[in-house]
């Protein structure tokens, strides 16, 4: 068949019709790297299939050789379109062929299941992939490709189970082209569908007895390791075991023992499984697997083995993900790469490559101390995929730990603040200090050093490595801001400007709170870089999408804290309920072209304002269709956003600006700007969005409210039926005046732990002395909360929370759940970790009222603690 290439057979100039991933793994194949045997779907399949289903199919007719024109700015226009071409592809019959062929591979193959993966490719615009046939040269590959900067996660790979899903397989991940998010991805990046050619590898697939990853950075190499297939530390469930390994001498520079309790394994035994289920599930590991590195030596040695021959045969650099696997061909388990990666920029060619591969001595020794600098960033692995490293044990680490060296120089070596953000990270710092705050000329992949953080730098820090503040707590701006971008951030870090200079290499690490000067010291001890528990993560990388699945569902609504589109992708596959908290100040910085709305005002400039702060939210509201997006409307306080000039409000600087002229209180001196807020919510209710909701921050009095509920009236926001108004509760007024809130118009609230709790404490959160006051949630809040719940409930309202406290002290979630929480709002890093938590708290409620009602007693009353 012309459209199937052997994995094991496909050449160089056959790159475009194979796609990034198989071709890359077929190379690896025919140089005798144990990589599974597979066959490829060619692009020109997609092509030919969609071709003669336009002859039928008006919609797809001139699909091939058009950009398809769909408005991507019209949700519901793309959103129809995206539905009926894949229900068309998913629905369609195969060329009989095509067909054919893939029932014999079932048949023939002896592996429990088989997994398709997407593997793309793109042509040179106004060029398609016929053009290339019988003329592609190696050259070919040296044009951009569309791998490199496609979100992770935009294509899925889909596992069959069985024969008779093997059709359905190909076209589900064919249709993956068409999704909603794809098509407005390419038309953003003027991606011309025409330029993509899909291809599809198809692979037996093994349950896993362990997976990993390896990544080799030069002279260095680091491995992690844990049980079953690679879904557990994808998702963050676990700490793999780790090894950091010398490429030249294959010795084990260091190793960890990672904190591993369950594992995913294939689930196939179900006869009406079908592709929208779950084909894994979860499994407890026994104590003695816990206690026991994953990797016996045998493996981690063919690894080491396989590093060293990569790096002689391909590239110094590359990543690669593992996997062992017990075959019915085989009596003893088999270690299978599984993806491949060069460096970024790395292309194969044919004429370059050292088909002799250069086998170097190995031994496995456990010994630190080495002069071998460690932390080199990841460069090519996901989040997802990357290490948590717990700290050494006595066992795993050697004896010789009083040969330490420190240079006297460098002291001190370690700097410790609070964490504000989790993660660890090895980069250059580039210090700020005084007046001179020029965040722009901060290179990408840096680590930010400076006194505060202010909100309007947030553009400057999207390419930041890490953030390091001398000022701050945990729920200050810095903190806010890394974990909405998933950068490590240390905060309340004394004297730190002081200390490092420009140019130091760092070692950031979040989770702890500490930050180590690395330099050119020698012998530094590495066991003491690795905090426990922490998810070690590179300067620069592409957010993993999350696969999550749970078996239990949960009541309570989970929803997710966000300001910038780029964390869309974070949330792909996260089990949330909506967005609970659009911070609408952050999320519009990147279009005011630093002037305050006012003076957009007074500029005349409303309408284009309007427009591009509606584009903004459209994202947002698209994505999460039809689940709720929050919007909170623009809380500016004039100490934060000193870039933003023409705030015609602020002619002096505020002694107290987190009491000062911020929330409602500034709409009333300044309606306009609320005024061009609210007509870009309208503009998003045209697009035909019907998720978005609109939340007051800051309400002082009930007055307030009224005038605000009064503009939202006149734009005609509540002549939508879905439109809500919300307020947030974090004045302590609003425990006295709820029901009169009520009564005035709000339909519903959302605790704001940061500011009641400081407001309740007389504590600023920005102060790092005062952080003990704020840090978890203080028994008077609690009953603030208690109280803020019940008298929802009674208003026959929704009650949400947001901010850090339900984060800083977990066990809260267990007390909100018993008093009624309608939702819980958290960052992105948090959503997991929280749904287990609200998944365990509901749980432990059910049972304590079944045993309740076995004993013939009646539930506990809802404002009693558990």
């Amino acid at each position: 068949m012309d459209n199937l290439y052997s994995l094991d057979l496909i050449q160089p100039s056959e790159y475009p019709f194979v796609g990034n991933e198989a071709f890359n793994l077929s190379q690896l194949l025919q140089r005798d790297y144990p990589v599974v045997p597979g066959f490829v779907v060619s692009a020109k399949a997609l092509w030919e299939f969609i071709a003669i289903l336009g002859e039928s199919e008006p919609l797809l007719a001139d699909l091939p050789s058009s950009y398809l024109y769909v408005d991507v700015d019209n949700p519901r226009q793309l959103q129809q379109v995206a539905q009926q071409i894949r229900h068309k592809i998913q629905g369609a019959t195969l060329a009989s062929v095509l067909a054919s062929t893939l029932s014999e591979i079932a048949e023939t193959t002896l592996a429990p299941a088989t997994i398709f993966h997407p593997s793309l490719s793109m042509t040179s615009p106004g060029s398609g992939i016929e053009e290339d046939t019988g003329k592609t040269e190696v050259g070919r590959l040296e044009q951009p490709q569309i791998f490199s900067t496609l979100p992770d996660k935009i294509l899925e790979s889909y596992i069959c189970p069985r024969q008779p899903s093997m059709e359905l397989c190909l076209k589900q991940v064919w249709a993956e082209l068409f999704r909603a998010r794809s098509l407005f991805y390419w038309q953003r990046h003027s991606i011309g569908l025409q330029q993509l050619n899909l291809a599809v590898l198809i692979q037996p697939m093994w349950d896993a007895i362990a997976s990993g990853t390896l990544q080799i950075n030069q002279a260095e190499g680091y491995i992690q390791a844990t049980w079953g297939l690679g879904t557990a530390w994808a998702k963050g469930e676990v700490v793999p075991d780790y090894y950091q390994i010398e490429i030249e001498t294959g010795i084990v520079l260091a190793s960890r023992l990672g904190r591993k309790t369950r594992a995913y394994g294939l689930c196939l035994e179900a006869d009406s499984l079908s592709l929208t289920q779950n084909t894994v599930q979860a499994y407890l590991l026994s104590e003695e697997q816990q206690k026991q590195y994953t990797l016996k030596d045998k493996y981690l040695q063919q690894l080491i083995n396989i590093s060293q021959r990569l790096v002689a045969d391909i590239s110094p650099s590359f990543s690669l993900e593992w996997t062992l696997w017990q075959t019915s061909e085989n009596s003893e388990p088999e270690l299978q790469i599984t993806k491949f990666s060069p460096q970024t920029g790395q292309k194969w060619d044919a004429s370059q490559l050292r088909l002799e591969p250069s086998h170097h001595a190995s031994k496995l020794a456990y010994y630190v101390g080495s002069t071998t600098s460690y932390g080199k960033l990841f460069t090519s692995l996901q989040v997802g995929s990357l290490p948590n490293v717990p700290k050494a044990s006595s066992d795993s680490i050697g004896s010789n730990s009083s040969e330490y060296t420190v240079n006297p120089s460098m002291t001190p070596m370690l700097v410790r603040g609070l964490p504000a953000a989790p993660g660890r990270v090895t980069a250059t710092a580039h210090v700020i200090s005084g007046e001179g705050k020029n965040v722009s000329a901060i290179l990408s992949g840096r680590i930010l050093v400076a006194q505060s953080v202010s909100p309007d730098w947030l553009p400057g820090l999207k390419h930041v490595a890490a953030i390091i503040t001398e000022q701050g707590g945990i729920t200050s701006h810095a903190g806010i801001i890394a974990r909405e971008l998933g950068i490590p951030c240390v905060v309340g870090a004394a004297g730190i400007t002081q200390i490092i200079e420009t140019g130091e290499s760092l070692l950031v690490d979040g989770g702890q709170g500490e930050v180590y000067r690395l330099g050119t010291k020698q012998g530094f001890p590495v066991e003491k870089l690795h905090g426990s528990g922490l998810r070690e993560r590179e300067a620069k990388v592409n957010f993993q999408a999350s696969n999550f699945q749970n078996t239990f569902p949960i009541a309570t609504q989970l929803l997710v804290n966000l300001s910038q589109p780029d964390s869309l992708e974070k949330i792909v596959g996260l089990p949330v309920d909506g967005v609970g908290l659009l911070r609408s100040e952050l999320m519009m910085l990147e279009i005011l072209n630093n002037l305050h709305p006012s003076q957009w005002h007074r500029q005349g400039h409303e309408r284009e304002l309007v427009e591009r702060l509606a584009q903004l939210i459209v994202e947002f509201t698209v994505t999460l269709a039809p689940r709720p997006v929050f919007y909170r409307s623009t809380d500016w306080r004039s100490h934060e956003f000193p870039s933003l000039s023409g705030d015609h409000l602020v002619t002096e600087a505020e002694v107290n600006p987190m009491l000062g002229l911020r929330g409602t209180r500034r709409y009333l001196s300044d309606p306009a700007s609320f005024d061009l807020e609210l007509a870009a919510l309208q503009e998003v209710y045209a697009y035909g969005c019907r998720n978005l909701r609109l939340i007051l921050p800051f309400v002082r009095t009930v007055e307030e409210f009224t005038f605000c509920r009064r503009r939202v009236e006149q734009v005609g926001l509540t002549d939508n039926p879905d439109f809500q108004l919300w307020i947030m509760a974090e004045v302590p007024s609003v425990l006295f005046l709820l029901p009169d809130y009520v009564k005035a118009g709000v339909q519903g609230i959302s605790i704001g732990t940061n500011d009641l709790t400081q407001l309740l404490l007389g504590a600023d959160r920005e102060q790092r002395q005062l952080e003990t006051l704020v840090a978890g949630c203080h028994p008077v809040v609690k009953q603030a909360i208690q109280q803020l719940i019940e008298m929802a409930k009674e208003a026959g309202i929704p009650c949400s929370i947001c901010g850090q406290a339900t984060v800083q002290d977990p066990e809260l979630i267990d007390l909100l759940v018993q008093w009624g929480i309608t939702s819980i709002s958290v960052d992105v890093k948090d959503v997991e970790a929280t749904y287990q938590a609200i998944t365990r708290a509901e749980q432990r409620l059910l049972l304590e009222a079944a045993r309740n009602k076995s004993k013939g007693l009646g539930v506990k009353g809802q404002g009693e603690n558990i």
